[in-house]
């Protein structure tokens, strides 16, 4: 401590012009700043709000932009008949006035078989079958072979 008080006694007036310079290259840089925020603060305020509605639209468009789909999953009870009786349904099949044609046709479907494949099996060509598949859907009421299939079997017309 001792050591410090002699540099300080010897060098005060270098130690007290220094702090004098400091605390005024302090001061005018202070002034030179306040001057500088009012010679330009239209210039600054304008900017500020240039920077505000560059994010607010920056933002907007982000919002506008979001996807709105979501995704729903729908989930649908299908009526199975119980399977400890496999008869075959005969009023239901009365009422639906199949041909026997159309009813072989029908139960291929139901086993997944195609147009082509169908028509091999009961030696037929393949617009003819397409013509007894139409007829199903039309006496089925039905508009295609996933519903003709799920019909048929809740009706138990087919096994």
């Amino acid at each position: 401590m001792t050591f410090l008080k002699q540099i300080l006694h010897k060098s005060g007036h270098i130690v007290l012009y220094g702090a004098t310079l400091a605390i005024l290259v302090f001061a005018l840089k202070w002034l030179q700043w306040k001057f500088l925020i009012t010679d330009n603060s239209l210039d600054i305020y304008i900017g500020l709000i240039a920077v505000f509605f560059s994010i607010l639209g920056v933002w907007i468009a982000i919002q506008l932009v979001k996807s709105k789909t979501r995704t729903v999953v729908v989930e649908k009870e299908i009526y199975l008949p119980p399977q400890d009786n496999p008869a075959i349904n005969e009023i239901e099949l009365k009422k639906l006035d199949l041909t026997e044609r159309e009813y072989e046709v029908l139960q291929l479907l139901s086993k997944g078989y195609s147009n082509a494949e169908i028509a091999e099996n009961l030696f037929l060509s393949v617009s003819t079958i397409k013509t007894h598949v139409s007829n199903l859907f039309v006496k089925m009421d039905v508009r295609s072979r996933a519903q003709a299939i799920e019909k048929s079997k809740r009706l138990r017309i087919t096994l």
